[in-house]
């Protein structure tokens, strides 16, 4: 049976309906996704920090924030950081051994 030109249009926007829907799933499901991403790296990476500075872990968040901008805004750690981020776009990440050569 043919369908008319109103049942064609009808058919089209439910599937413009239902692509639209499942767009918005897959966004949803990225930025969980990132989320989660997130949380984990910044788990993982406090983790390794405490483990090199246990001492921290007393400081209340206002010190650690003062920690943190003293040590992390200086000049060194500036170079430190510029050289490993240039050497990931360069060649891809940089093997793991290399951070702890540049701490030491």
């Amino acid at each position: 049976m043919a369908k008319t030109k109103i049942e064609k249009i009808a058919g089209i926007e439910e599937e413009i309906r239902q692509l639209e829907n499942k767009r918005r799933q897959l966004v949803q499901a990225q930025k969980a996704q990132e989320r989660k991403d997130r949380t984990k790296r910044l788990c993982k990476r406090m983790g390794l920090f405490e483990s090199l500075l246990p001492e921290s872990i007393s400081l209340t968040d206002e010190q650690f924030q003062i920690f943190l901008e003293k040590t992390v805004l200086t000049e060194q750690s500036r170079r430190i950081l510029d050289g490993l981020t240039a050497r990931r776009v360069a060649g891809g990440d940089a093997d793991e051994g290399s951070g702890a050569r540049e701490r030491g």
